[in-house]
Protein backbone atom coordinates (compact mmCIF):
# COMPACT_ATOMS: atom_id res chain seq x y z
CA UNK A 1 0.00 0.00 0.00
CA UNK A 2 0.91 3.28 -0.31
CA UNK A 3 0.10 5.97 2.19
CA UNK A 4 0.42 9.51 3.25
CA UNK A 5 2.53 10.17 6.34
CA UNK A 6 0.25 11.39 9.08
CA UNK A 7 -1.66 14.67 9.18
CA UNK A 8 0.76 16.87 10.82
CA UNK A 9 3.94 15.84 9.04
CA UNK A 10 1.89 16.05 6.06
CA UNK A 11 1.11 19.67 7.56
CA UNK A 12 4.89 20.31 8.21
CA UNK A 13 6.12 18.57 4.91
CA UNK A 14 3.81 21.57 3.26
CA UNK A 15 6.02 24.45 4.39
CA UNK A 16 9.25 22.55 4.55
CA UNK A 17 12.65 23.31 2.76
CA UNK A 18 15.14 21.48 1.63
CA UNK A 19 16.86 22.02 4.98
CA UNK A 20 13.72 21.72 6.83
CA UNK A 21 13.52 18.48 5.70
CA UNK A 22 16.91 17.20 6.96
CA UNK A 23 15.39 17.56 10.48
CA UNK A 24 12.77 14.61 10.24
CA UNK A 25 15.43 12.53 8.51
CA UNK A 26 13.67 11.84 4.99
CA UNK A 27 14.33 12.37 1.59
CA UNK A 28 13.37 16.21 0.17
CA UNK A 29 11.68 14.22 -2.79
CA UNK A 30 9.27 12.35 -0.54
CA UNK A 31 7.37 15.64 0.07
CA UNK A 32 6.57 16.06 -3.68
CA UNK A 33 5.82 12.49 -3.51
CA UNK A 34 4.03 12.09 -0.70
CA UNK A 35 1.33 14.89 -2.13
CA UNK A 36 1.06 13.67 -5.10
CA UNK A 37 -0.72 10.62 -4.12
CA UNK A 38 -3.37 8.98 -1.75
CA UNK A 39 -3.34 5.78 -0.25
CA UNK A 40 -3.69 3.11 -2.83
CA UNK A 41 -4.24 -0.70 -3.55
CA UNK A 42 -1.37 -2.53 -5.36
CA UNK A 43 -3.78 -4.31 -7.18
CA UNK A 44 -7.53 -3.66 -7.76
CA UNK A 45 -10.61 -5.34 -9.91
CA UNK A 46 -10.88 -4.91 -13.45
CA UNK A 47 -13.45 -6.24 -15.99
CA UNK A 48 -11.49 -7.64 -19.02
CA UNK A 49 -12.12 -10.03 -21.89
CA UNK A 50 -8.69 -12.48 -22.88
CA UNK A 51 -10.72 -13.64 -25.55
CA UNK A 52 -14.05 -12.07 -28.08
CA UNK A 53 -17.66 -13.48 -27.64
CA UNK A 54 -20.71 -12.64 -26.05
CA UNK A 55 -21.11 -11.27 -22.52
CA UNK A 56 -19.75 -14.35 -21.22
CA UNK A 57 -16.05 -13.73 -22.18
CA UNK A 58 -15.72 -10.78 -19.51
CA UNK A 59 -14.32 -11.72 -16.36
CA UNK A 60 -14.19 -10.14 -12.87
CA UNK A 61 -10.73 -9.85 -11.74
CA UNK A 62 -7.85 -8.37 -10.31
CA UNK A 63 -4.74 -6.71 -11.54
CA UNK A 64 -2.20 -4.30 -10.80
CA UNK A 65 -2.88 -0.58 -10.05
CA UNK A 66 -1.10 1.46 -12.54
CA UNK A 67 1.58 4.38 -11.33
CA UNK A 68 1.60 7.67 -13.40
CA UNK A 69 3.53 8.17 -15.90
CA UNK A 70 5.02 11.74 -16.95
CA UNK A 71 0.96 13.46 -17.91
CA UNK A 72 -0.65 11.05 -16.35
CA UNK A 73 -2.77 11.13 -13.00
CA UNK A 74 -4.52 7.79 -11.39
CA UNK A 75 -8.53 8.09 -10.77
CA UNK A 76 -10.08 6.10 -7.92
CA UNK A 77 -12.96 5.51 -10.20
CA UNK A 78 -16.81 6.52 -8.91
CA UNK A 79 -18.73 5.76 -11.88
CA UNK A 80 -18.27 4.27 -15.31
CA UNK A 81 -20.24 4.80 -18.24
CA UNK A 82 -21.31 1.90 -20.11
CA UNK A 83 -21.45 2.36 -24.48
CA UNK A 84 -22.52 0.28 -27.42
CA UNK A 85 -18.51 0.95 -28.11
CA UNK A 86 -17.82 -1.69 -25.11
CA UNK A 87 -20.23 -4.30 -26.69
CA UNK A 88 -17.73 -3.86 -30.26
CA UNK A 89 -14.60 -4.60 -28.45
CA UNK A 90 -16.07 -6.68 -26.51
CA UNK A 91 -17.36 -9.23 -29.53
CA UNK A 92 -14.55 -8.32 -31.56
CA UNK A 93 -16.76 -6.43 -33.79
CA UNK A 94 -13.62 -3.59 -33.13
CA UNK A 95 -10.89 -5.45 -32.68
CA UNK A 96 -7.81 -5.05 -29.63
CA UNK A 97 -4.87 -6.22 -28.62
CA UNK A 98 -5.81 -8.64 -25.80
CA UNK A 99 -5.97 -9.11 -22.57
CA UNK A 100 -8.35 -5.92 -22.63
CA UNK A 101 -9.87 -3.65 -19.87
CA UNK A 102 -12.69 -2.61 -21.18
CA UNK A 103 -14.43 0.50 -21.09
CA UNK A 104 -13.84 4.48 -22.08
CA UNK A 105 -15.32 6.75 -19.86
CA UNK A 106 -15.72 7.25 -15.86
CA UNK A 107 -15.53 9.51 -13.57
CA UNK A 108 -13.98 9.77 -10.02
CA UNK A 109 -11.29 11.56 -7.43
CA UNK A 110 -7.40 11.69 -8.68
CA UNK A 111 -5.73 10.23 -5.99
CA UNK A 112 -1.76 9.90 -7.74
CA UNK A 113 -0.04 12.36 -10.04
CA UNK A 114 2.75 12.17 -12.65
CA UNK A 115 5.14 14.62 -12.59
CA UNK A 116 4.44 18.15 -13.81
CA UNK A 117 0.65 17.59 -13.51
CA UNK A 118 -2.14 20.50 -13.43
CA UNK A 119 -4.65 18.59 -11.97
CA UNK A 120 -4.17 17.29 -7.83
CA UNK A 121 -4.94 14.59 -5.77
CA UNK A 122 -8.29 15.26 -4.56
CA UNK A 123 -9.72 17.22 -7.97
CA UNK A 124 -12.78 15.58 -8.99
CA UNK A 125 -12.61 14.73 -12.79
CA UNK A 126 -14.52 13.00 -15.68
CA UNK A 127 -12.36 11.73 -18.70
CA UNK A 128 -12.24 9.94 -21.91
CA UNK A 129 -9.98 7.20 -21.90
CA UNK A 130 -9.21 2.97 -21.74
CA UNK A 131 -9.53 0.59 -19.47
CA UNK A 132 -12.40 1.85 -16.93
CA UNK A 133 -14.08 -1.12 -16.46
CA UNK A 134 -11.60 -1.15 -13.15
CA UNK A 135 -11.69 0.60 -9.40
CA UNK A 136 -8.76 2.82 -10.64
CA UNK A 137 -7.57 3.67 -14.11
CA UNK A 138 -4.68 5.43 -15.12
CA UNK A 139 -5.58 8.34 -17.52
CA UNK A 140 -3.58 11.14 -19.39
CA UNK A 141 -4.24 14.04 -17.98
CA UNK A 142 -5.12 16.01 -20.87
CA UNK A 143 -8.21 13.72 -21.63
CA UNK A 144 -9.34 14.46 -17.79
CA UNK A 145 -11.50 17.67 -16.84
CA UNK A 146 -12.37 19.11 -13.41
CA UNK A 147 -16.44 18.49 -12.69
CA UNK A 148 -17.91 21.68 -11.70
CA UNK A 149 -19.21 21.75 -8.61
CA UNK A 150 -22.71 21.53 -10.15
CA UNK A 151 -21.91 18.55 -11.73
CA UNK A 152 -21.75 14.53 -9.71
CA UNK A 153 -19.50 12.11 -10.49
CA UNK A 154 -22.32 10.38 -11.57
CA UNK A 155 -23.80 13.00 -14.09
CA UNK A 156 -20.12 13.31 -15.23
CA UNK A 157 -19.45 9.85 -16.04
CA UNK A 158 -22.86 9.40 -17.80
CA UNK A 159 -22.16 12.71 -20.24
CA UNK A 160 -18.49 11.68 -21.14
CA UNK A 161 -18.30 10.21 -24.26
CA UNK A 162 -22.46 10.46 -25.12
CA UNK A 163 -22.43 13.76 -24.64
CA UNK A 164 -19.35 14.35 -26.55
CA UNK A 165 -20.35 12.43 -29.30
CA UNK A 166 -23.82 14.34 -30.13
CA UNK A 167 -22.51 17.65 -29.20
CA UNK A 168 -19.91 17.39 -31.84
CA UNK A 169 -21.61 15.78 -34.64
CA UNK A 170 -24.36 17.99 -34.57
CA UNK A 171 -22.00 21.06 -34.43
CA UNK A 172 -18.63 20.38 -36.04
CA UNK A 173 -19.47 16.81 -38.12
CA UNK A 174 -22.41 17.93 -39.61
CA UNK A 175 -23.65 21.57 -38.26
CA UNK A 176 -27.19 22.24 -37.50
CA UNK A 177 -28.39 25.68 -37.78
CA UNK A 178 -31.45 27.46 -36.82
CA UNK A 179 -34.76 26.24 -38.81
CA UNK A 180 -33.02 22.57 -39.87
CA UNK A 181 -35.24 19.51 -39.65
CA UNK A 182 -33.60 16.34 -38.14
CA UNK A 183 -34.32 13.01 -37.66
CA UNK A 184 -33.02 11.10 -34.24
CA UNK A 185 -32.96 7.32 -33.89
CA UNK A 186 -33.18 5.76 -30.50
CA UNK A 187 -34.49 9.20 -29.57
CA UNK A 188 -34.87 7.93 -25.71
CA UNK A 189 -31.40 6.35 -25.67
CA UNK A 190 -28.20 7.40 -24.11
CA UNK A 191 -26.71 9.60 -27.42
CA UNK A 192 -29.74 9.84 -28.82
CA UNK A 193 -31.40 11.79 -25.96
CA UNK A 194 -28.70 13.80 -26.11
CA UNK A 195 -28.89 14.97 -29.55
CA UNK A 196 -32.72 15.37 -29.03
CA UNK A 197 -31.50 18.52 -26.83
CA UNK A 198 -28.97 19.69 -29.03
CA UNK A 199 -30.77 20.01 -31.46
CA UNK A 200 -33.32 21.81 -29.79
CA UNK A 201 -30.74 24.01 -28.33
CA UNK A 202 -29.35 24.71 -32.08
CA UNK A 203 -32.61 25.71 -32.78
CA UNK A 204 -33.61 22.56 -34.96
CA UNK A 205 -37.00 20.73 -35.74
CA UNK A 206 -36.33 17.65 -34.36
CA UNK A 207 -37.99 14.34 -34.99
CA UNK A 208 -37.36 11.64 -32.73
CA UNK A 209 -37.94 7.80 -33.19
CA UNK A 210 -38.33 5.83 -30.58
CA UNK A 211 -40.45 2.22 -29.49
CA UNK A 212 -44.22 2.81 -27.53
CA UNK A 213 -42.93 2.91 -24.30
CA UNK A 214 -40.67 5.25 -24.96
CA UNK A 215 -42.62 8.34 -26.87
CA UNK A 216 -43.44 10.50 -23.56
CA UNK A 217 -39.30 10.13 -22.69
CA UNK A 218 -38.81 11.41 -25.99
CA UNK A 219 -41.50 14.32 -26.05
CA UNK A 220 -40.40 15.61 -21.99
CA UNK A 221 -36.77 15.65 -24.51
CA UNK A 222 -38.29 18.58 -26.35
CA UNK A 223 -38.64 16.09 -29.35
CA UNK A 224 -41.37 18.56 -31.92
CA UNK A 225 -42.17 14.85 -33.07
CA UNK A 226 -42.19 11.36 -32.31
CA UNK A 227 -42.51 8.42 -34.52
CA UNK A 228 -43.13 5.24 -33.00
CA UNK A 229 -41.33 2.72 -35.26
CA UNK A 230 -43.65 -0.60 -33.88
CA UNK A 231 -46.64 1.16 -35.42
CA UNK A 232 -45.56 3.41 -38.08
CA UNK A 233 -43.80 3.47 -41.34
CA UNK A 234 -40.49 5.69 -40.75
CA UNK A 235 -39.88 7.10 -44.17
CA UNK A 236 -44.21 7.87 -44.92
CA UNK A 237 -43.90 10.10 -41.62
CA UNK A 238 -41.40 11.85 -41.73
CA UNK A 239 -42.55 12.39 -45.78
CA UNK A 240 -45.86 13.67 -43.85
CA UNK A 241 -44.60 16.12 -41.16
CA UNK A 242 -42.14 17.91 -43.58
CA UNK A 243 -44.69 18.26 -46.46
CA UNK A 244 -43.02 15.65 -48.72
CA UNK A 245 -39.68 17.72 -48.05
CA UNK A 246 -37.79 15.05 -45.73
CA UNK A 247 -35.38 15.95 -43.30
CA UNK A 248 -31.79 17.72 -43.66
CA UNK A 249 -30.24 15.45 -41.47
CA UNK A 250 -30.56 12.11 -40.35
CA UNK A 251 -28.70 10.83 -36.73
CA UNK A 252 -28.12 7.12 -37.04
CA UNK A 253 -26.76 4.77 -34.31
CA UNK A 254 -29.42 1.92 -35.00
CA UNK A 255 -27.11 0.96 -38.13
CA UNK A 256 -28.07 -2.46 -40.34
CA UNK A 257 -31.90 -1.95 -39.97
CA UNK A 258 -32.37 1.69 -39.95
CA UNK A 259 -29.98 2.45 -43.13
CA UNK A 260 -32.36 2.20 -46.16
CA UNK A 261 -35.20 4.24 -44.04
CA UNK A 262 -32.89 7.11 -43.21
CA UNK A 263 -31.78 7.25 -47.17
CA UNK A 264 -35.52 7.46 -47.67
CA UNK A 265 -36.33 10.19 -44.74
CA UNK A 266 -33.89 12.78 -46.52
CA UNK A 267 -34.29 15.81 -48.65
CA UNK A 268 -33.31 16.18 -51.91
CA UNK A 269 -30.84 17.39 -53.21
CA UNK A 270 -27.73 17.15 -50.01
CA UNK A 271 -29.60 15.56 -47.07
CA UNK A 272 -26.99 14.21 -44.73
CA UNK A 273 -26.83 10.95 -43.37
CA UNK A 274 -24.45 11.08 -40.37
CA UNK A 275 -24.38 6.48 -39.41
CA UNK A 276 -22.12 6.33 -36.21
CA UNK A 277 -23.68 3.31 -34.52
CA UNK A 278 -24.07 -0.71 -35.35
CA UNK A 279 -26.97 -1.28 -32.72
CA UNK A 280 -28.61 -4.02 -34.93
CA UNK A 281 -25.80 -4.94 -36.63
CA UNK A 282 -22.96 -3.11 -39.22
CA UNK A 283 -24.41 -1.83 -41.96
CA UNK A 284 -23.90 -3.58 -45.12
CA UNK A 285 -21.66 -2.27 -48.05
CA UNK A 286 -23.42 0.61 -49.38
CA UNK A 287 -22.87 0.79 -52.96
CA UNK A 288 -22.54 4.89 -54.04
CA UNK A 289 -26.19 4.23 -56.41
CA UNK A 290 -27.60 4.69 -52.92
CA UNK A 291 -26.05 8.33 -52.20
CA UNK A 292 -26.29 9.77 -55.78
CA UNK A 293 -30.33 8.97 -56.22
CA UNK A 294 -30.76 12.41 -53.98
CA UNK A 295 -27.07 13.96 -53.81
CA UNK A 296 -26.14 12.68 -50.94
CA UNK A 297 -23.85 13.36 -48.41
CA UNK A 298 -22.97 10.48 -46.40
CA UNK A 299 -20.57 10.22 -43.07
CA UNK A 300 -19.45 7.70 -40.22
CA UNK A 301 -18.36 10.13 -37.68
CA UNK A 302 -16.02 8.33 -34.70
CA UNK A 303 -15.67 10.65 -31.98
CA UNK A 304 -11.98 9.84 -31.13
CA UNK A 305 -11.20 11.48 -34.69
CA UNK A 306 -12.85 14.18 -33.80
CA UNK A 307 -11.52 14.37 -30.46
CA UNK A 308 -7.02 13.26 -30.85
CA UNK A 309 -6.08 15.99 -28.19
CA UNK A 310 -6.65 17.18 -24.95
CA UNK A 311 -6.28 20.36 -25.69
CA UNK A 312 -9.39 19.35 -27.74
CA UNK A 313 -10.83 17.21 -24.84
CA UNK A 314 -10.67 20.22 -22.38
CA UNK A 315 -12.70 22.80 -25.21
CA UNK A 316 -14.99 20.68 -26.09
CA UNK A 317 -15.93 19.20 -22.37
CA UNK A 318 -15.78 22.84 -20.97
CA UNK A 319 -18.21 23.46 -23.75
CA UNK A 320 -20.60 20.29 -22.68
CA UNK A 321 -20.63 20.87 -18.86
CA UNK A 322 -21.27 24.43 -18.95
CA UNK A 323 -24.47 23.44 -21.03
CA UNK A 324 -25.29 20.65 -18.19
CA UNK A 325 -24.35 23.08 -15.22
CA UNK A 326 -26.93 25.65 -17.15
CA UNK A 327 -29.59 22.85 -17.22
CA UNK A 328 -29.70 23.21 -21.08
CA UNK A 329 -28.57 19.29 -21.59
CA UNK A 330 -29.84 16.82 -18.79
CA UNK A 331 -28.40 13.52 -18.63
CA UNK A 332 -30.84 10.73 -17.54
CA UNK A 333 -29.25 7.25 -15.77
CA UNK A 334 -31.14 3.95 -16.64
CA UNK A 335 -29.58 2.35 -13.85
CA UNK A 336 -26.49 1.63 -12.10
CA UNK A 337 -25.03 -1.59 -11.75
CA UNK A 338 -21.91 -2.93 -9.59
CA UNK A 339 -18.84 -3.54 -11.36
CA UNK A 340 -18.90 -7.33 -10.95
CA UNK A 341 -22.27 -7.06 -12.88
CA UNK A 342 -20.52 -5.48 -16.23
CA UNK A 343 -22.24 -8.02 -18.39
CA UNK A 344 -25.85 -8.18 -17.09
CA UNK A 345 -25.31 -4.24 -18.14
CA UNK A 346 -24.23 -5.41 -21.44
CA UNK A 347 -26.82 -7.54 -21.96
CA UNK A 348 -29.47 -4.71 -20.87
CA UNK A 349 -27.77 -2.11 -23.39
CA UNK A 350 -28.26 -5.18 -26.17
CA UNK A 351 -31.38 -5.47 -25.96
CA UNK A 352 -32.74 -2.58 -26.81
CA UNK A 353 -35.43 -1.94 -24.02
CA UNK A 354 -32.90 0.73 -21.76
CA UNK A 355 -33.56 4.64 -21.88
CA UNK A 356 -31.02 7.01 -20.73
CA UNK A 357 -27.17 6.37 -19.62
CA UNK A 358 -26.35 2.74 -17.85
CA UNK A 359 -23.34 2.90 -15.39
CA UNK A 360 -21.02 0.81 -13.65
CA UNK A 361 -20.32 1.29 -9.92
CA UNK A 362 -16.97 -0.59 -8.29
Amino acid sequence: MIRLPNLSKAHLFIRATRSDAKAFSLPYNLTSRALSAMSIPENCHVVLIEQPGGVDAMKYTTQPVGKPAAGQIVVKNSFIGVNFIDTYHRSGLYPVKLPFVIGREGAGTVVATGEGSHLKVGDRVAYLSGSSYAEYTTVPEGFAAKLPSQISDETGAASVLQGLTAWTQLTQDCPIKAGDTILVWAAAGGTGSLQVQVGKHLGAKVIGICSTSKVDIVKSLGADHVIDYTKEDVAARVKEITNGEGVDAVFDGVGKTSFDISLACLKVPGGWMVSFGNASGPVDPVPLSKINVGNFRLMRPTLFNRIKTGEQFQTASKQLFDFIAGGTVKCAVHKVYPLKDAAVAHTDLQSGKTTGKLLLKP
